[in-house]
Formats: C-alpha cells, structure tokens, sequence
C-alpha cells in the first residue's frame, strides 16, 4: 500500500523504478528528479547520486543514450568520493552498455574493466562475471571472435549453482554461435545442448525458446529432419506460452495499477476534505494574513524581477564572452590542426628522401657481388631500411592506429627467419651496452604461419629496442613458445625479458601511454619518444591479443602477449615482383626528372642494370622541352621539383603527348594520394623509397602498355 506523501529519497527512487517498469515513463522521470532535489535539498550526496542512476536507467529504457552517459557520469563523480559500492560498478557497467549501443567499443570496454575492477574489489564474484560476459558480447560485436572465445570459456568452467546458471547457459550459447559462424555445427550443437540443459535446470523458458530455436536451425542445415522439426515444436511451444504469461502479467499490472490510482484518489479526497474543514475555522484569520502576505510577495516579486533583468544582462554579457572565447579557441586549434599537418608532410618528405639512398645503395652493393663476409652486414642495413620506413609510415599516421582504421595483413610468413633476421640487424646495438641477445624458438613452432610480419615486427623491434636501451651488462632473451596446435591453427606466447633496471609498480600501467616513459628522469637519461610501447599496446591489440608487463626494480622486466595464428605454407619469395620479360628494358630510352643528386645515382644505376638508357634532367621546365624535341620510352617524374612541380609539369606534357607514360616518383606526403597525382595525368605511382623489384615490374607494365598501343 501507498503512503500519501513521503520527504523520502528512497520513496522516489522506488516509485520511480516502478513507474519505470509498468512503462509509465512521465511518472518515472518526475519522481527520479523528486529524489535528486531532496538529496541536493538534504546535502545528502548519496541519495543525489542514487537519483542521477535511477534517472540514467530510464534513459536508457527510452533508448535516450546520451541522456543516459551524461546521468551516470554524474552519479560516478559522487560515488567516487567514497568506497568502492556495488552501486559504483553498476554504473560503469550502463556507461558500458550504453557505448555499446553508440558502437564506440573501446569506451564500452573501458567501463567494463572498471566495473570489474571495483566488482574484485567489494568481493562481488557473480556480478563480475555478469560484467565478463557483457566483454565478451562486445568482442562478438568487433568481430574479434578468439578473443570472445576465451572469455566465455572462463565462465562456462565456473562452478555450478543457481546463481552461475544463467550466465553458463549464455556463455555456452554465444560459444555456439561462434561455431555455427564457422560452420561447425556438430560442436555448436554440443554447446546448444549444454545451454539447453542449464536453462532447464534453471526453469528459464526466455532461454529455452532461443536456444531450441537456433537448434533447430542447426539440425536443418546438417539435414536431420526429425531433430529439426522436435526442437522447433518446443520452440513454438514455449513462445506460446511465454505469449500467454506476458498477457497474464499485463492485465495484473493494468489491474494493479487502477488500484493504486484508486488508493491514491481516495487519500486525496481525504486530505483535501481535512483541509477545507481547517480552513472554514480559520477563515477570517486568513483574510488577514494573506493580504499581509500578499503585500509582501508583491514587494518581493518586485524587488526579484529588478535584480533578475541584472542578473540576466550579466548572464548574457557572460555568454557573449564566452562565445567569443571559443571561437577563439576554435580558430587556435584549426591552426594547430594545419599546422600539425604541414609538419607531418615535410617530416614525411624529408625522412623518406635520405631511407631512399639508404635502401637503393643496399640493394646496388648486394647486386654487385659483395665479399661473403659483408653481405650480413647489407642485408641487415636493408632490412633496418624497409623497417625504418614502415617505422616512420606508422608514426606519421598515429591518429589512423588510434581509430583502428589500420588494415591487418593475412600472409604466409616464416616466423623463424623473421625473428633471427630482427635479432641479426639487433646484434650490433646490443654490444654497444655489452648486452647478450638469445632468442629461444620452441622446436614445436610451426615454420610458416598466416599474419602480418611487418606489423610483428614492429612489435618486437619496439619492445627489444625498449629492453636494450635500459640495460647495460645483462641479457635480453626473447622467447616463442607453442601454447596449442591444430591441424590449422595454432596460439603462440611472445615474451621479450630483460635484465635491466625495471619499473616502479605504479608506473606499469601509465608506460602504455603516449610519450610516457616512467619519469622524467629516466626521460632525461635515456631519451627516446615514448611512442614505442603506445604502439605496441595498439597494434597487439589489432591483432587479438593483449599486453602483458611484470617486473621488479633492479632485476628486469617481462613483457608478454598471446596471439592466434593460421597455419600457412611456403611462398615463392619474389613471386609478387616476377619479371615476366627481361628483354623488354633493352635500349628502352627513359627520362628520369630528379633533383635530388644522390637519388639521380641510385635511380640510374638500378636502371642501366637492366641495359635502360636513361637521361637525366632536374626541373619541370627542362621535361616539357624535352619531350617536345624528343621520343622516350617512358618518364620517371619526381612529383616535388624546383620551379613548376612534376604534376604541373605532367599536365602541360599531356598538352602535346598523350602516350608516352609518364609514372611519379614521390616521397608522398600526407595530402598526396594515388588518384590525385593520375588525375594529371600520370600514368602509374612510385613511392619513395621503392624497392628496385617492384619499380622494375611497374615500368614493365607500363611498357608493355605502351607497346600494345603502338
């Protein structure tokens, strides 16, 4: 039974949920903000913030998500001024929910771990492993399967009673799911009918209904009829009758409701009788105390209007401020943005231009025969090379890794070779502070898998890097260990240690972050950016797994991840720059526009290995004239010249010449794009720095188009 009237928080917050659940959204909203002006009332932070979390969750009952965040961010700012509650974790784990609905998956994730986190901290097991599962139904949602997998499997071992069985039957039919995706169905069945079996167990017919449902649909595609058709009569069965209790219960609500309204209209006529009985006794007193009264709120509404026409002039003299403020604001940030981007661009240019001669004279000193005991050396030179590149590619578009638009590669790659070629060109950086570097392979791993070895190795050169400059005297060990393997795939454990001067506990998790690297004295003594590990953390990430770090001060530190791999097979190492006729280079006459000198050497001397004739010129000027006199084969443009640029410079060739191919050479930036410089008019896109084999396949191409036109 209703009381008529209570100065109580907790009235309104349970009046508020019941309205809520009887979906009578305008009483729920009304009786959530009665219990946040009785704690702001009260100075009662407790009750104001117990209100904000009634009035998110019938936000979030409407769909209002951002109305939602906005009351639960304000009720975690109270609750965060005391000890960790039950309440506090369930209000991280709606701003989880409700990110999940805006599809911002890392935020949703965030505020999951740290509802686990204070969940561990109250001692709250059931309402963690709530949480875990909510993990796992994101993962499925970002498409990272492995990782979902993992989690569920943890909560289908918990152990069984009634408060674990429906979060095992979940998990066990969200694991089906998973196999039913990959087509296997005999083992999704396996987890439909353990989920089957718990929901039964827990009298759950929801549960039922949309398991056997899914069973059904398994049994059908695996051609077994009769099983089919059983399980989808149970699912018609249970639908029909949870149709029949869901009627049940509204007309017991809608009759329960006219009750309460006929109790609540009943106390109301009571009450106002009363007051209209004490008012006749006291009627001719009153005269006199309202015309008193009245004299005063006319006084005092007189005297409010005045000051609130100031107040509100100041208001606006405020906004007007303000206003401008942020325009101001606005204005400083587009400027930091372009100039940000400009920097960006000219880094770009002027990194990639010198890596061009490193990789080109690398690549010219192996092709000229070098002595059996330099050829380690070049081979290690270029392999720092095409890092170093791919390095700077990923540091220049930090913003991509952070918003994930990054492609992950699936190749076949040898693990084996790619991490003694990282410890070969490691070697000699690992001497200068008298440092062993071992490299231990579990005999089990498998030679070639499927993945993206240039992100791999990013990943390791970072954290051996990281290991070798805070070390001196000691030992980095890096280690692969086989954790299963099937037919088909396989999950590996990389850990990289070493001996060197560690990390304090309370710094473990801020080294993650951009330009952090513990304190600022380590900063001043080491040096570095402080980017390696915020990119290892992201790109680990990427790929499925999870970083890891332990250590103690003055004995080292461990960094380690898991990742799950395909098993691949051995590719043709040049098939993707095969030349497919040598003989087409002979003779061909080709212009090379360069200004750079060192670049014009490395590029003529890749070309006449191959018997091109190449002539050069430096300016856009100098290309248009001579092929107004002259006939080439082909055009190799630098797009960035002194003077008109390679692109203008295209554009007025294309004027007179249409045929002769003409391809960019650019050490592109960040404005630049393919279809951007071809819509000049060139024919083909070189980046600097190029790889002789595939600068050789592009003008291949390109000749052999030329030659079918002629």
């Amino acid at each position: 039974m209703f009381v008529s009237k209570i100065d109580s928080c907790l009235f309104y917050n349970e009046t508020a949920i019941y309205n809520k659940n009887h979906k009578v959204f305008d009483k729920a909203l009304e009786n959530a903000n009665k219990a946040i002006n009785y704690g702001l009332k009260h100075k009662n932070n407790i009750s104001v913030a117990n209100g904000y979390f009634t009035l998110a969750i019938i936000y979030i009952d409407l769909k209002k998500y951002n109305d939602a965040i906005e009351k639960l961010i304000r009720s975690v700012s109270i609750l965060n001024t005391a000890a960790p509650s039950a309440k506090l974790g369930l209000c991280y784990y709606n701003l989880g929910l409700c990110y999940m609905q805006k599809e911002n998956f890392s935020r949703a994730e965030s505020y999951f771990e740290k509802s686990i986190s204070v969940y561990e901290s109250i001692d709250l097991t059931n309402a963690k492993n709530t949480v875990k599962l909510q993990k796992a139904l994101l993962y499925l949602e970002k498409n990272e399967d492995s990782v979902a997998e993992r989690t569920l499997e943890e909560l289908v071992h918990l152990s069984k009673s009634k408060d674990t069985f429906k979060l095992q039957s979940e998990a066990l039919y969200q694991l089906g799911q998973i196999k039913v995706k990959r087509k296997i169905n005999n083992l999704a069945l396996n987890y439909f009918t353990r989920a089957y079996d718990l929901s039964i167990e827990n009298n759950d017919l929801d549960q039922q209904s949309k398991i056997s449902k899914k069973m059904s649909e398994v049994y059908d595609q695996l051609s077994e009829t009769k099983n089919a058709l059983a399980f989808l009569k149970i699912h018609t069965k249970l639908s029909d009758s949870l149709q029949s209790i869901t009627k049940s219960k509204t007309r017991s609500i809608v009759s329960e409701r006219v009750k309460v309204d006929e109790i609540m209209r009943s106390m109301e006529k009571l009450d106002k009788e009363k007051k209209e009985q004490e008012k006749a006794g006291k009627f001719s007193k009153l005269i006199n105390i309202l015309s008193i009264a009245l004299i005063t709120i006319l006084s005092l509404l007189s005297l409010s209007l005045y000051k609130n026409n100031i107040i509100r002039n100041k208001s606006n003299e405020l906004l007007r401020e303000k206003n401008n403020e942020l325009e101001i604001a606005k204005e400083r940030i587009e400027k930091a943005s372009k100039a940000r981007s400009e920097f960006l661009s000219t880094v770009s240019h002027e990194l990639r231009t010198p890596l061009n001669a490193i990789n080109g004279i690398s690549h010219i000193l192996l092709e000229d025969k070098p002595k059996a005991s330099q050829i380690e050396y070049l081979k290690s030179l270029k392999f720092s090379g095409t890092y170093l590149l791919t390095y700077i590619n990923e540091i220049l578009e930090i913003n991509r890794i952070e918003s994930n638009n990054i492609q992950i590669e699936q190749i076949s790659f040898a693990i084996k070779e790619l991490l003694h070629n990282i410890q070969s060109s490691l070697r000699e950086q690992a001497s200068q502070n008298n440092n062993d570097f071992i490299l231990n392979l579990d005999k089990d791993v498998p030679e070639y898998l499927i993945g993206d070895p240039t992100k791999l190795s990013q990943i390791f050169i970072n954290l051996i890097n990281n290991a070798l400059k805070f070390t001196e005297n000691g030992t980095i060990t890096v280690n692969t260990k086989l954790i299963y393997k099937n037919d088909e795939n396989c999950s590996l454990k990389f850990e990289v240690q070493d001996t060197g001067i560690g990390i304090p506990k309370d710094k473990l998790e801020s080294i993650f972050e951009s330009f952090s690297q513990g304190s600022v004295e380590i900063n001043r003594k080491y040096g570095g950016t402080g980017l390696g590990l915020t990119i290892v953390k992201r790109l680990v990430s990427l790929m499925g797994g999870k970083i890891n770090v332990t250590s103690e001060i003055g004995t080292g530190s461990i960094f380690s991840f898991n990742l799950d791999f395909k098993i691949g097979e051995e590719t043709a190492k040049s098939n993707d720059f095969a030349i497919k006729n040598p003989k087409i280079f002979i003779n061909k006459k080709i212009l090379l526009v360069e200004d750079n000198k060192i670049n014009q050497m490395i590029t003529r001397k890749i070309l006449e290995k191959k018997q091109i004739l190449c002539e050069l010129c430096e300016t856009g000027e100098d290309a248009i004239l001579k092929l107004k006199l002259n006939k080439y084969d082909l055009v190799l443009m630098d797009v960035h010249l002194p003077g008109i640029n390679g692109t203008i410079a295209t554009e007025e060739i294309r004027k007179f010449d249409k045929r002769t191919p003409i391809i960019a050479l650019t050490a592109i930036s960040l404005d630049e794009n393919r279809e951007m410089l071809l819509s000049f008019g060139m024919n083909d896109v070189i980046t600097k720095p190029f790889n002789p084999d595939n600068l050789y396949k592009i003008i291949e191409t390109n000749l052999l188009v030329e030659t079918n036109i002629v």
